[in-house]
Order: structure tokens, then C-alpha cells, then sequence
């Protein structure tokens, strides 16, 4: 039975972790959160009353906190998936990506590892920091346009070339923490995944937004000609997937998660609007909404993850398929309009960011 300290457990991947080793385990989970504008603690409702879950709103910029929240829980593992993640918004607001994802990290890091020499024994040795990273760190791959014959997958080798500022930070981060593993003996491990999607999702992400923007009638905006390839996994396969990487994960090691399910975002939209043509049908049709705007800058053509070494060396696959999964994703948000309304909280009303117009007038 572990104590588990999980970063930026109210946002979407990390509430989906705890929600996933409360639920399933008998671990204890200590959850840090900054609560910023995407984290929300309403989608960990079901298991806040554990008396395995506890809950500290705390920068990870903030070293002295850290220290108290080590000291205080001593935990057995960190979990890190405290970060920035939307493209759009680095474009437009990059100092927050840098600040979060590099220096906090760091910060997290230095509070980790002084906290991890203090440790003795069978707690130092078992001692793990899983770094939850992203495959948007390697760049892009070639598209089927492009060539002909057998597309390349992202491996744990492929270099490093991030587009975007998001990328670029979260590229660094790896870095760092691959370094302390390097420099100090620190017993780190990395995942990159592939895009996640499903329940508890905040709306400025492709598929909740074009869900949402549908069921109110607005436009369904795609990028460019929509012909962007993703490799979709579903949230609670990917909790499964770092739930086994923190437990059976070799310190030193890389493990690359993905869903094996690439589509084009227009695909996606597309498949969205007849599932809702089905469960939440109108006059007209869903996909009558969809409409074609500019491209985001350095935009990044096609992702694919070979998550082999998952299966492999730690006996995972994801459970779901992209049609089981994207209609339980749509069935969620049809029955969870409240935590829809509430998350967005005014704040954010699904306009577009990250255009480079946007960035000239800040």
C-alpha cells in the first residue's frame, strides 16, 4: 500500500490517475494542485471522501510548500502532471509554460530529491519520480501524403524536436528530469503519450469543445483542412497505463503510451457529430456546424505512438477502442452539463487563441 503524491491532480489526465488508484487500489493519494483555470476539484467528487485522499492546493513553484507536503505525507512516489498543455495558449502566453513546466519542475525536482535523502533503506531504494510527459516533444512525422509505404511511429529513441512552446517546455522538463537521474542517482521514469481524450476534459480541447459547440448550435472549427493525424488515447487506459508504470517501471526508463487509434481531426469532428446526430438528434445535422478556419502557427501534421514496449515489458494495452471510447466520451458530457458550465466558470467562453494576431496585440 503506497503513498502516492500526484501533481496537478484536479486537471484532466491527473484526476483520472487518482480517480483510477483510489477506486482500484488500496494506495493513498496525496493530490497537489495550483487549482488554475483547468483544474477542478469537482472531477474528483466520487473519491474525496476516501480516507486515502488528501488534498493541497500548492504551487510547485513553491519550494518551502513542497517541503511541508513531503514532510508532512511521506510519500513512497511522486507522480508529476502538474503542467501547462494547451498548445493554443502557449502560442499566445508562453512565459506561464515556461514558469510551470520548466522552473516547476525543477523546483519539484530539488524539493523531491532532498526529501529522498532522507530516506533510508528499502524507502530509498523503492522510491520513484514518474515524470508524465508528452509525444509532442519529438515533433512531427511524416504525413500519408508525404510518402508512400510504411509511416514511421514515435519510439522511446526518436530525437527530440518540439514545434511549439508547450512542446518546447515540456521537452526541457525530460531533460531536467532525465538529468537527475544522470547527475544525482535520482530514481526517475518518463512516459510520453499520445493525445488523451474522454470524461472531465476542460472545453478548450478539439473534442469537448466541438461537443459543446454542438449542442449549442456554434460553429465547429477545424484547423486548416482538418487533415491533422492524432493518435487518440482514452484517459482512464492512460491512467491504467502510469498507475503501471509507477508500480513495475524500471527506474532509468522511457515508456511511450499510446491508443493505436490515428485519425484526422476532421475524422474525429465528423464522428462526433453522428454519434450526437443519434443520441441527441435536431432538424438538422451535427456536421452541418463544421467549419474551416486559419491553421494554428507551426502546426504539427501527424503524431503516432509505438507503445510496443508498454505491452511488452509491462503487459498494457488500452482496453478501449476509438469508437467505444469517443461514444462514452459524448454520453458523459450530454449527462454532465453542470460540471460543463461550472468548470468554464465564465472565464472562458470556447473563443479562439493562440492565433498569431492575438500574440502581436499582447
Amino acid at each position: 500500500m503506497l503513498k502516492i503524491l500526484v501533481t496537478g491532480g484536479a486537471g484532466f489526465i491527473g484526476s483520472a490517475v487518482i480517480r483510477h488508484i483510489i477506486q482500484n487500489t488500496q494506495d493513498t493519494v496525496i493530490n497537489v494542485d495550483k487549482l488554475t483555470y483547468a483544474g477542478n476539484l469537482e472531477s474528483l467528487a466520487c473519491v474525496m471522501d476516501s480516507a486515502r485522499y488528501a488534498f493541497e492546493q500548492v504551487d510547485i513553484c513553491d519550494h518551502a510548500e513542497l517541503d511541508r507536503v513531503f514532510s508532512t505525507y511521506q510519500p513512497d512516489a511522486v507522480m508529476h502532471l502538474a503542467a501547462e498543455s494547451h498548445v493554443d495558449r502557449s502560442i499566445t502566453g508562453p512565459a506561464d509554460f515556461i514558469q510551470t513546466n520548466i522552473v516547476g519542475t525543477y523546483t519539484l525536482l530539488e524539493a523531491a530529491r532532498e526529501y529522498w535523502n532522507t530516506l533510508e533503506g528499502d524507502r530509498k531504494s523503492a522510491f520513484r519520480f514518474h515524470h508524465i510527459s508528452t509525444d509532442e516533444v519529438y515533433g512531427d512525422l511524416p504525413h500519408p501524403d508525404e510518402m508512400i509505404g510504411n509511416l514511421p511511429l514515435f519510439t522511446e529513441t526518436t530525437p527530440y524536436a518540439p514545434s511549439s512552446p508547450y512542446s518546447a517546455s515540456k521537452a526541457s522538463s525530460d531533460h531536467l528530469v532525465r538529468a537527475w537521474l544522470r547527475t544525482y542517482g535520482f530514481p526517475t521514469i518518463v512516459t510520453n503519450c499520445s493525445n488523451n481524450y474522454g470524461s472531465y476534459h476542460f472545453p478548450e480541447k478539439l473534442i469537448p469543445l466541438v461537443i459543446l459547440n454542438a449542442l449549442e448550435g456554434k460553429p465547429l472549427p477545424i484547423y486548416g483542412k482538418g487533415d491533422q493525424i492524432r493518435d487518440w488515447l482514452y484517459v482512464e487506459d492512460h491512467a491504467r497505463a502510469l498507475y503501471k508504470v509507477v508500480t513495475e517501471g524500471k527506474v532509468g526508463e522511457t515508456y511511450n503510451i499510446g491508443g493505436h487509434n490515428e485519425k484526422q481531426n476532421i475524422d474525429v469532428v465528423k464522428t462526433i457529430c453522428v454519434i450526437l446526430d443519434e443520441l441527441r438528434p435536431k432538424k438538422t445535422q451535427y456536421a452541418e456546424q463544421i467549419t474551416f478556419v486559419t491553421d494554428r502557427p507551426g502546426h504539427d501534421r501527424r503524431y503516432a505512438i509505438d507503445a510496443s514496449k508498454m505491452s511488452r515489458e509491462l503487459n498494457w494495452q488500452p482496453q478501449e477502442t476509438f469508437e467505444t471510447g469517443l461514444r462514452k466520451t459524448v454520453e458523459w458530457y450530454l449527462a454532465n452539463q453542470d460540471w460543463c458550465n461550472n468548470v468554464q466558470n465564465g472565464s472562458y467562453q470556447r473563443e479562439r487563441l493562440g492565433t498569431l494576431e492575438q500574440e502581436l496585440q499582447s
